[in-house]
């Protein structure tokens, strides 16, 4: 009793810590562009306010324990759908918050963090109901490890293209106010799009390897349709990345080849999670 108590403390803490994050990001949108000083205005790599990023760090401190506590089980690491989604927006949220440090991408927040305050509610209710740990070889324990990172790579470059469609669209209607005053350019915003795309799909082809090389049978019946999907997400970022380099892809061609790939790279792994741990067991 006394650990459940501790583990919905912490994520009590890690939410209300979000939901500051958000609401102080919120705020450096929203307010008026004349208390907004010139020179930041047109700054293009304009980062996140001090504050924002210390109550961010906070809820990544709390958000990290309270994934430890779900993953760990005195059989082993426990993978199914709900510590698994827990770790994997931990993830999304520790590349964010430290690229925000170099990088504009702290808008991002104002997506991620609400995300996080609802799974981390949800996984309030699966507090000591999930299933028994497993303990993997180092060569799957690379596999997993490379698909999280890779998947949480991916997630982060389907955010930005949605940034992207949004600032394309508010541009071709000259609509400068709101968010549009705080978007680094387009150009900026594209190449940290890439930028993602190609570091996630080293990693998704990685983790594709050493599936094939440490999985005896990859595409066995409980992992045909999450290997048949991954395989095809990654054709669809090769064809992404194709099309940038050779064709200068860019605009609405990028943003809509990052979100098929995000999307079938999404039923590849909580598709096939959610039907194997929900929808059969309860058939």
């Amino acid at each position: 009793m006394a650990v459940l108590i501790s583990n919905m403390t912490i994520e009590v803490f890690a939410i209300a810590f979000y939901l500051c994050a958000f609401c102080l990001q919120l705020a450096q949108v929203v307010r008026p562009a004349s208390k907004t000083p010139t020179t930041k205005q047109s700054s293009p790599l304009q980062l996140a306010h001090p504050l924002t990023m210390a109550v961010a760090g906070a809820a990544l401190l709390a958000h990290l324990a309270v994934s430890w506590n779900q993953l760990s089980t005195t059989q082993g690491i426990d993978f199914s759908l709900m510590p698994i989604s827990v770790a994997i927006l931990f993830v999304i949220n520790l590349i964010v918050i430290v690229g925000s440090l170099r990088q504009p991408l702290h808008n991002l927040f104002l997506l991620l963090f609400p995300a996080a305050v609802a799974l981390l509610s949800i996984a309030a209710f699966f507090q000591g109901d999930t299933q028994s740990g497993k303990v993997f070889t180092l060569g799957l324990g690379m596999h997993i490890l490379l698909s999280v990172v890779a998947y949480s790579l991916m997630t982060i470059a389907a955010l930005e293209a949605v940034f992207l469609a949004y600032q394309n669209r508010q541009l071709h209607q000259h609509h400068t106010s709101g968010l549009m005053r705080v978007l680094p350019p387009m150009q900026t915003m594209e190449s940290l799009l890439f930028t993602l795309v190609a570091t996630g799909f080293i990693l998704l082809t990685l983790a594709l390897a050493t599936g094939f090389a440490f999985i005896e049978d990859f595409f066995a019946q409980h992992l045909a349709h999450k290997t048949v999907f991954s395989i095809l997400a990654w054709v669809v970022y090769a064809i992404l990345l194709w099309g940038r380099f050779q064709l200068g892809w860019r605009g609405k061609t990028a943003t809509l080849w990052t979100l098929t790939g995000f999307f079938t790279l999404m039923l590849a792994f909580w598709g096939s999670k959610f039907v194997l741990e929900v929808v059969l067991p309860s058939a």
